[in-house]
């Protein structure tokens, strides 16, 4: 295996186990215990730090340590109304369109939560996160998905995110903006997905204050 090939494998390690919450913000990373853990030399795993440092994911202190930035309440409900307006916009112009063979499937798992099928904090991260890039591949918008896994990645590292256990609410919210999106109804279909944010904030906000 390459140089190069190690430094990435290090970097998509690192980064997974940060964003997923197995390494919490605020950890001092030692890089002898990471080239334990990941199998790797310091070259490429330096490689995969400044990697993550050029992102953001992660701060070199002035005595050189390297420190996982954490991801605070303020950014994270940042986050929500940036998507909200961004994503607002979207759903009501994938309704121009209509509803994707892939929106269509989403639905159907989505109803299944609704009716009472378990899924895992895990599983539900990622039907959500095929729901909302869906939506705006429905509404053409190219540009979209990428800035929807960018900040979704940002948000999954602020521990607030994984305190829930229960996601029929939301799977609920998704059926409805996409029979909206099926409908063609524009209004709907935006009110929907902006209701939907607002929702996502108050839970952030009302398991913020119980903490």
């Amino acid at each position: 295996m390459t140089g190069v090939t190690l430094a990435e494998t290090a970097y998509e390690r690192l980064r997974d186990d940060i964003v997923t919450g197995r390494i919490p913000g605020e950890t001092v990373l030692s890089e002898r215990a990471l080239t334990e853990t990941l199998g790797v030399s310091r070259t490429p795993l330096r490689a995969a730090i400044s990697r993550l440092e050029t992102e953001g994911v992660v701060d070199r202190l002035n005595n050189g340590v390297v420190l996982v930035r954490s991801v605070t309440i303020e950014q994270l409900l940042q986050i929500v109304q940036l998507r909200q307006t961004l994503e607002r916009a979207a759903a009501g112009r994938a309704a121009t369109y209509g509803a994707t063979d892939e929106l269509m499937q989403i639905r159907a798992r989505m109803q299944q939560i609704v009716d009472g099928a378990p899924v895992s904090f895990d599983d539900f991260w990622q039907a959500d996160g095929a729901f909302h890039r869906a939506v705006a591949e429905a509404a053409r918008l190219a540009l979209l998905p990428a800035i929807i896994a960018e900040q979704r990645g940002i948000a999954r590292r602020c521990s607030l995110t994984r305190t829930y256990d229960t996601f029929v609410d939301q799977a609920r919210e998704h059926v409805q903006i996409i029979d909206a999106i099926a409908t063609h109804d524009s209004d709907t279909a935006a009110a929907l997905m902006a209701g939907h944010f607002d929702h996502v904030r108050a839970r952030f906000l009302g398991t913020f204050s119980e903490n």
